[in-house]
């Protein structure tokens, strides 16, 4: 009797290309993200191309951060940001430029048809991001802003939390401070105080994420009003080094924020509901890479004689085998993928959280040019 043949073997699934990325300028900022890149496991995203003003900088970029030689064989080198656009072997770019480049580079990517993550604050005001946003939407390509501390594993157990209204209740109060000491260089020369580059100082950096802390803990819900804290520090060419805002909705919810580049480094978010306190100390940047820490308390009381709490706040902890940014650049390039080789659509979650933070950044800003009057946020 004749042996059947034995059944082939079962291909092994293909995996995903992998996301060619392009670094347009090299910002610190970029050394960290470019890090990120390295650390994300297959299918893992390659840096193709490094684009900057010269090819000298674009290559002293490469080699400081480790893309030269070896794994960097096929990198390639543009002296300007035109050349990595027009590079047919990128797929998708991150642009840490300054703010004021943004709205011009940002449309040229689109345009081209690259992805594009955009560092934060994405726009001086918000017609510019919605002209950025514009253009992704007709090139059909993804958009997302760098804000890294949505992707941490901690900020989804606390929206657990919060989402429980046994434990936590309906949210009252929010209170988020982020300060840090500039260096009297970084006072002098950083992009972040000056007027032809980043505009917003302190508010557009260090404000831009205690606005999204805030609207992340109301599930991105609009304010109706907001009023900048009076006396804000400014430099001499007028851009703010230290300033806040309170923020009021229709149903009585109340936040504020305080952000800084003239105090000690405190990265704080507070969130107090009918039922529960959450508090994180460090909610921009983890004090430790491959784990991060929230105290909640639930039902909290007074001991008896007033001598303590009943129950105390409890800690917890939450591990990570990659750091925030290297989520943040797994999930873009996951989002990348699904559009470029499986006929996707751009995932629109992204761009309505940035639009809306940049929304109550902009109605802050007209409450401190206006004196701290009161500022409806436009929808």
């Amino acid at each position: 009797m004749a042996t059947r043949p034995a059944p082939a073997a079962a291909a092994a699934p293909e995996q995903p290309r992998p996301v060619r990325f392009g670094v347009m300028g090299c910002a610190d900022i970029a050394r960290k993200v470019a890090r990120a890149m390295r650390l994300v496991p297959a299918p893992a995203p390659v840096i193709a191309a490094v684009g900057s003003r010269s090819e000298d900088k674009a290559r002293l970029f490469a080699a400081d951060n480790g893309l030269l030689p070896g794994a960097g064989a096929g990198l390639r080198l543009h002296g300007s940001y035109e050349a990595l656009l027009d590079d047919p072997g990128v797929d998708a770019v991150y642009m840490p430029l300054p703010t004021s480049l943004h709205v011009r580079w940002a449309t040229a990517a689109a345009a081209r048809c690259k992805h594009l993550l955009l560092e934060k604050p994405t726009a001086l005001c918000a017609a510019d991001l919605d002209a950025i946003l514009a253009a992704c939407d007709a090139a059909g390509v993804q958009f997302m802003d760098s804000t890294m501390w949505v992707h941490h594993p901690r900020t989804a157990k606390m929206r657990e939390f919060v989402d429980d209204k046994d434990t936590f209740g309906d949210i009252k109060v929010i209170n988020c401070v982020f300060t840090f000491p500039a260096t009297e260089d970084f006072l002098e020369n950083d992009i972040r105080v000056k007027p032809d580059l980043d505009a917003l100082g302190a508010l557009g950096d260090a404000g831009w994420y205690c606005i999204r802390a805030i609207l992340w803990a109301v599930d991105y819900e609009l304010p109706k009003t907001v009023i900048a804290l009076r006396d804000p520090v400014k430099n001499p060419a007028g851009v703010l080094l230290a300033c806040g805002a309170t923020m009021h909705w229709a149903d009585g919810k109340v936040a504020t924020f305080t952000c800084s580049f003239l105090a000690n480094l405190t990265m704080d978010v507070t969130l107090v509901g009918t039922n529960g306190t959450l508090r994180v100390i460090d909610f921009v940047i983890p004090c430790e890479e491959n784990s991060a820490e929230f105290s909640v308390a639930s039902r909290s009381k007074f001991a008896d004689l007033y001598t303590g709490w009943d129950p105390v706040p409890r800690k917890h902890v939450v591990a990570t085998a990659l750091p925030q940014e290297a989520l943040m650049v797994q999930e873009f390039s996951r989002l990348v993928q699904s559009i470029r080789d499986a006929g996707g659509k751009p995932e629109g979650k992204w761009p309505a959280i940035t639009r809306k933070t940049q929304l109550v950044l902009d109605a802050v800003k007209a409450s401190i040019d206006r004196g701290s009057e009161p500022v409806e946020v436009a929808s």
